[in-house]
């Protein structure tokens, strides 16, 4: 079970700098690019089976700190941009840590084969008649 985004903040930290994204002006003087950092071996709220997990399918987002970056600059707003980058790491830590159900091996009904092999039957006495008529 995945902690909410909430829970993360005390182990996050933000960084903000100047966007390349739009905003005309703005952009020369405000700094709406956030990046949000999480050291993934230092959190409490994670197992260390979860750790693992993390470090096997982020492999590729992670720095060889072992911090998770994650960078949004679509927006305008510094604070919209801090929403959208909590919200992408949720995301991120949510698929990552997902374990699809298993599936369990069915046979199909006695009613359902004979049905089918009924079906195939007919279909084949259709395509069968079709041919030559001699009269």
């Amino acid at each position: 079970m995945l902690p909410a985004a909430a829970d993360f903040l005390p182990e996050l930290q933000f960084q903000t700098s100047r966007s390349s994204g739009p905003g005309g002006q703005n952009v020369n003087k405000v700094e709406s690019r956030v990046e949000l950092r999480f050291r993934l071996f230092d959190s409490q709220l994670l197992t260390d089976e979860q750790k693992q997990t993390l470090l096997q399918k982020l492999a590729s987002k992670l720095t060889t700190e072992g911090e998770l970056l994650v960078v949004a600059q679509e927006d305008r707003s510094q604070l919209r941009n801090k929403e959208t980058a909590l919200r992408k790491f949720h995301e991120l830590l949510s698929k990552a840590l997902y374990k699809p159900k298993a599936r369990r091996a069915t046979k199909p009904s006695k009613g359902a084969v004979r049905q089918r092999l009924e079906s195939k039957k007919k279909h084949g006495d259709k395509k069968a008649n079709r041919g030559r008529v001699d009269f």
